[in-house]
C-alpha cells in the first residue's frame, strides 16, 4: 500500500539531497521563520516541511497542482486530516512499545514481537478504514479519493478478520506440528510447519474417537540437552513463518511511516494557514506556468516571514512583470525593498512545493533553481574584504546556475565606490541576461540602475520604494525612474530627533 500524497507515482523521500545553497537560502529568505510557523517545536514536522520546501523547485506543474488540490481538501477537513496524522503516530508509538527485539536470534522472540505489533497495527488499520468510510466523500482531490478508495478495498472485514485468525493460530496453543526429512547421518532436514488438523467440534466424539497410530516420546524434565534439541527443531520449523510475519508487520509499519511523513507536510500547511488567517493576511493558490515565456504578475504580494514577526497586517505589492527578465528595485531606505525581494523568493518556493502563497493573486513560470546574493558583514578573520567575499560567492553561484534560474541580489557590490560597483554589477547582470537568468536586483547604485534604464530594454521593469513628500514610507513599490538618492537623510533626522527628545526628557 502507498499513500502517494506528495507524488503521483512515488513516495516522498525525506532523505533526498537538498540544493547545495540550502544554508544561504535559509538565511537570506528567513526560511527558519516559515518552517517554525509550520512545525512549531515538532522536529519531525520541521524536517518534512524543510525538505518539501527546498526540494520543491524540482516539481513539475502537474505535481504542484495536485498538491494544491490536496491542501484545499485539508483546509476543508482539518480535523479529519489531523486525526489521520494522529493515527499514524499511534502506529509509530506501538513500534516503540513492542518492536524491541526483531534483531533477536531466537525465532520465538521475533515471532512474538511481530504478532504483538501486527495485532496493534491491525486495530489502527481498522480505525483508518473507518475514517475512510465515514469521511471519504468529503474529499475531492484525486489523491485523497484514491487513498480512501484503497483503504476501503484493501482493509475489508474479511482481510482484517484473516489477520486475527492467523495471529490466533500462530500462538500455537496446541503445540507445533512439523514435518521433516532425514538427511545425512539421519539428521533432520527440510523442516516444514504444517497446518494442524481441524478439531472435531463435538467433545463427546473427540473422546470416543480412536487416535491415529503414531509414535511419541517424552523428554525428562532434567534432560537439558534433549530440550535444546527439540527447541532447535521448533525454531527451524517456524523460521520461515516468522520471517514472513516479520516482513508483513514491517510492510504495514512502513505504510504508516510513509503516510505520516506525507501527511506531515499538509499538517504544516494547516498550521501556517491558521497563523496567517488569524492575522487577516490574504492567501491564494498561485497559477504555475511551465512555458518558456517570462511570466510574473501578482496582487497584494507580501513577505510571509515578516508578517509572522509583526502584529499588524502588511502592505502588499502589485505588479505585472510578464515578459520581464530583469527587475531593478531602488528607492528610499527602509521602504520595503528587501522585504519585497524576500516575498518574491518565498512565493516562488512556496508555489513550487505545492503550497498557497502570501498574496491575493500570484502567477509565474517555474524555475529550476533559486539563488540569493545578499550583502554580508565584514569578514571577521580579515582574510578578505567585503568585495572579495562578494565576488567569491558570485563565482560559486555561476558554477551552479542553469538557464531560467532566478537570482535575487540585495545591495550587492556596494562595498566599493559607486563607479566600480556599478561597473561590476552591470557586467554580471548583462552576462546573466545572455544565459536567460531571471534577475531581481535591489540596489543603491544609481549609476548601475540608470544605465539599464537608459538602455530602454523591453524585458526590464524598474520599481522603487514609494516615499511621500513628508518622508513617510508607504512600504509599497511602484514603477518609476531610478532616483539618485535613497533619502538616507530621512532616517538621520528621525533617529537624531528621537535621541534629542529623549535627552531633553532626562
Amino acid at each position: 500500500m502507498k499513500a502517494l500524497l506528495m507524488h503521483r507515482d512515488s513516495d516522498f523521500d525525506l532523505q533526498r539531497r537538498l540544493p547545495w545553497n540550502e544554508p544561504v537560502l535559509t538565511q537570506d529568505l528567513e526560511l527558519g521563520t516559515l518552517l517554525y510557523a509550520m512545525a512549531g517545536d515538532d522536529k519531525f514536522l520541521y524536517d518534512v516541511a524543510r525538505v518539501a520546501l527546498l526540494s520543491g523547485l524540482q516539481n513539475d506543474v502537474d505535481t504542484i497542482l495536485r498538491r494544491q488540490e490536496i491542501v484545499k481538501d485539508c483546509l476543508k477537513n482539518p480535523a479529519v486530516v489531523r486525526e489521520l496524522f494522529d493515527l499514524t503516530g499511534e502506529a509509530i508509538e506501538a513500534t516503540r512499545r513492542q518492536w524491541w527485539d526483531l534483531s533477536s536470534h531466537y525465532p520465538d522472540s521475533v515471532l512474538y514481537s511481530s504478532m504483538e505489533l501486527l495485532g496493534s497495527l491491525s486495530v489502527i488499520l481498522r480505525k483508518l478504514r473507518g475514517i475512510a468510510e465515514e469521511t471519504g466523500d468529503r474529499f475531492e482531490s484525486a489523491a485523497f479519493t484514491a487513498l480512501f478508495a484503497m483503504l476501503r478495498m484493501e482493509l475489508g472485514d474479511e482481510y482484517l478478520a484473516s489477520i486475527q485468525n492467523y495471529l490466533t493460530e500462530l500462538r500455537f496453543r496446541a503445540g507445533v506440528l512439523l514435518s521433516a526429512e532425514l538427511g545425512e547421518s539421519n539428521e533432520g532436514v527440510n523442516y516444514e510447519l504444517r497446518q494442524p488438523p481441524v478439531r472435531e467440534p463435538n467433545w463427546l466424539r473427540r473422546m470416543l474417537a480412536k487416535e491415529p497410530p503414531g509414535y511419541t516420546f517424552q523428554i525428562d524434565p532434567r534432560d537439558e540437552a534433549g530440550a535444546q534439541i527439540v527447541a532447535g527443531m521448533r525454531h527451524r520449523g517456524i523460521s520461515r513463518v516468522t520471517v514472513t510475519l516479520a516482513r508483513s508487520a514491517d510492510h504495514v509499519l512502513n505504510f504508516f511511516k510513509l503516510l505520516r511523513t506525507e501527511l506531515a507536510f499538509y499538517i504544516g500547511c494547516l498550521n501556517l494557514h491558521a497563523k496567517l488567517a488569524a492575522k487577516g493576511e490574504p492567501m491564494c493558490f498561485p497559477t504555475p506556468d511551465s512555458g518558456v515565456e517570462r511570466k510574473l504578475r501578482f496582487r497584494g504580494l507580501y513577505d510571509v516571514c515578516l508578517s509572522l514577526h509583526m502584529e499588524p497586517t502588511l502592505v502588499g505589492n502589485d505588479a505585472n512583470a510578464d515578459g520581464k527578465n530583469l527587475a531593478i528595485i531602488t528607492g528610499a531606505n527602509q521602504g520595503g525593498k528587501s522585504s519585497f525581494l524576500r516575498s518574491v523568493g518565498l512565493a516562488q518556493m512556496m508555489m513550487q512545493c505545492g503550497m498557497f502563497v502570501g498574496a491575493a493573486a500570484f502567477e509565474t513560470e517555474l524555475c529550476p533553481a533559486l539563488f540569493t546574493h545578499y550583502k554580508r558583514r565584514e569578514d571577521a578573520t580579515m582574510k578578505s574584504g567585503k568585495l572579495d567575499e562578494e565576488l567569491a560567492r558570485m563565482s560559486e553561484i555561476v558554477d551552479h546556475i542553469v538557464p531560467n534560474s532566478i537570482l535575487l541580489f540585495n545591495e550587492s557590490f556596494a562595498a566599493t565606490n559607486e563607479r566600480e560597483g556599478s561597473e561590476i554589477a552591470t557586467q554580471i547582470v548583462l552576462a546573466l541576461q545572455e544565459k536567460r537568468i531571471k534577475v531581481f536586483f535591489v540596489t543603491h547604485l544609481h549609476e548601475f540602475a540608470h544605465s539599464f534604464f537608459d538602455r530602454k530594454i523591453g524585458d526590464a521593469i524598474f520599481l522603487r520604494a514609494e516615499r511621500m513628500a513628508d518622508g513617510t514610507r508607504t512600504f509599497k513599490l511602484v514603477e518609476g525612474v531610478p532616483l539618485e538618492t535613497s533619502y538616507g537623510e530621512d532616517l538621520y533626522r528621525q533617529i537624531f530627533s528621537v535621541n534629542e527628545k529623549f535627552q531633553n526628557s532626562q
